[in-house]
């Protein structure tokens, strides 16, 4: 059961088409979301994880955000956003803004959405 408050890690999933939030704690995946709102966000790439997928071709779960889960609605989120973060294994060894391309490494809250089956991250605070 995932409840506010809940430190969790997110990861985009490419079969369900959906966000995989598994508990930080216990490490269980214990939801899969269309739309997540996280507070105190760290974006996470494991850079082996991503040179499997350089040598591999093959995309596997190795990049998230982590922070406390602050609920699944976009009224819960944050009325005004920075930016957009992406993140492409083959362009990028973490999550940038997608715009300007500067890396991100924290934001004060995310919201994620899933758009036409593709996954949507906007950020507010981000450094």
């Amino acid at each position: 059961m995932l409840h506010k408050g809940t430190e969790v890690f997110v990861y985009w999933n490419l079969h369900k088409k959906l966000f995989s939030v598994r508990d930080v704690k216990s490490g269980l995946v214990v939801a899969h979301k269309d739309t997540v709102v996280l507070d105190n966000v760290t974006f996470k790439v494991s850079e082996a994880g991503r040179q499997r997928v350089l040598r591999e071709q093959r995309k596997n779960v190795h990049a998230g955000l982590q922070g406390v889960y602050a609920g699944d609605t976009s009224d819960e989120a944050p009325k005004y956003y920075d930016g957009v973060a992406k993140y492409n294994p083959y362009k990028y060894d973490s999550f940038v803004d997608h715009m300007h391309n500067f890396k991100l490494k924290k934001a004060k809250s995310v919201m994620m959405f899933t758009r036409e089956a593709t996954p949507a991250i906007y950020y507010q605070g981000g450094k």
